[in-house]
């Protein structure tokens, strides 16, 4: 495969404009974002993207779970496309750049090829997949995993947020469900820009994080139900407090997730309590356990002794209990090929960098199962994102577009 030159770089200011301009759509009310998946303010988003692809001359197709894709034309159009991407929606309370940087760098990737007038020999397409957040309409990398074929797309479309409201239908009413048959794409590689949603990389300053494997997930959602009663006046031996239990529960999650360090993870996010008065005790409550770790058996271990922990748990509280695996994906290994295009880009670049294992779901780890696939990570400040005040340097996102542009050129071959 034909590399590109020590001297090609992306346009570092016209980069961080676009991620800047992005970030005006949907703010917070903490200097981040509230662009939730197939909300106005997503669909705005999109259509703002959509008029920096058609300035590009790209060529936009949209599928019927609403994921974008901008093409870019190769010399011989036959050839299967290199992709590139991430996603526009956010976290209610999320950053500028978790999913955006990826977007907006795949973006800056064919804008610089404009500009430089460098053509390849397969196409490029430039792609924002749609709910990968999963915090409104759960599981996280909905689309991305429907095209992989690994959730089915009638199914998802029937998802309810808190308000009731289908994800299909709302896709529909915001105006981006596409025609076009999820998963029927040819992909030649697919690779995604991130930050890296970790410390390890501003702790040890480098530049660039070469993404080797990504954790496993799993979202258990749990409800338990006890029974409301007067706080003042009900005897505590007589108590059947879904509170209570669910106390014990997010204490259980952390202690089994210490007992498979270094890797491993755990915590409860989400949480509703019923009737959430101040004097009532708690007859239900429903909550949803985040597990992680890179090794499969490790999972299902956390998962076993997790479910086995809250039987234990209600039996001693006399409360009753449900648990609905919501979002699940296994460990990832990432493309050998792929990898080396990330690790030889950095090298070139002459950017410091190490291997990393992430510990955040993506699009590409669904990705990965259908096509080659790889990530480059850049650091963001004290490791935050899923948080308003997530931040980056203009420096770390140009370094891991430029990783990125090498990559994805590399890929998709030099003409000429």
């Amino acid at each position: 495969m034909a590399a590109p030159g020590e001297n090609l770089r992306i346009n570092s200011d016209r980069l961080w404009d676009s991620i800047m301009e992005m970030a005006k759509i949907g703010p917070g009310i903490a200097g981040g974002n509230n662009r939730q998946t197939v909300t106005d303010e997503d669909g705005e988003g999109r259509h703002l993207f959509k008029r920096w692809c058609d300035a590009a001359g790209l060529d936009m197709g949209v599928d019927e779970m609403g994921t974008m894709f901008a093409r870019r034309e190769g010399t011989d159009p036959d050839l299967p496309p290199v992709y590139v991407g991430s996603h526009l929606d956010t976290q209610p309370t999320g950053g500028k750049y978790d999913g955006v940087l990826g977007v907006l760098g795949g973006l800056e990737v064919v804008r610089s090829l404009n500009d430089l007038g460098i053509k390849t020999k397969h196409p490029i397409v430039v792609t924002n997949w749609t709910n990968e957040e999963g915090a409104r309409f759960a599981p996280a990398m909905m689309a991305s995993g429907v095209f992989a074929g690994v959730l089915d797309q009638a199914d998802v479309y029937s998802h309810v947020d808190k308000d009731g409201k289908k994800f299909g239908e709302e896709l529909e009413r915001i105006g981006w469900k596409g025609s076009e048959k999820v998963g029927d794409r040819k992909i030649h590689a697919f690779f995604e820009l991130h930050i890296e949603q970790g410390p390890i990389l501003e702790d040890e300053g480098i530049d660039i994080g070469v993404v080797t494997h990504g954790q496993g997930l799993k979202w258990l959602q749990v409800t338990l139900t006890g029974k409301e009663a007067h706080t003042g006046s009900t005897p505590m031996p007589k108590r059947r407090n879904a509170g209570l239990g669910m106390a014990r529960v997010i204490e259980l999650v952390h202690e089994i997730a210490m007992d498979y360090q270094p890797d491993a993870v755990g915590a409860v996010g989400h949480m509703e309590v019923y009737p959430n008065s101040r004097n009532i005790i708690a007859g239900r409550t429903v909550f949803t356990i985040d597990i992680r770790s890179p090794e499969k058996e490790v999972l299902d271990a956390m998962d076993g002794r997790i479910r086995e922990g809250i039987d234990t748990i209600c039996e001693a509280l006399d409360i009753k209990y449900q648990i609905e695996q919501v979002g699940h994906f296994d460990p990832v290994t990432f493309d050998a090929g792929c990898v080396k295009a990330v690790r030889d880009a950095a090298e070139r670049l002459g950017y410091s960098h190490r291997n990393i294992v992430s510990g955040a779901g993506h699009d590409a780890c669904w990705i990965n199962r259908v096509a080659p696939t790889a990530m480059v990570m850049c650091p963001c400040v004290d490791g935050l994102s899923h948080n308003e005040a997530e931040e980056i340097s203009k420096e770390w996102a140009a370094a891991g577009a430029d990783v990125l542009f090498h990559a994805v050129v590399e890929t998709a071959e030099i003409v000429g």
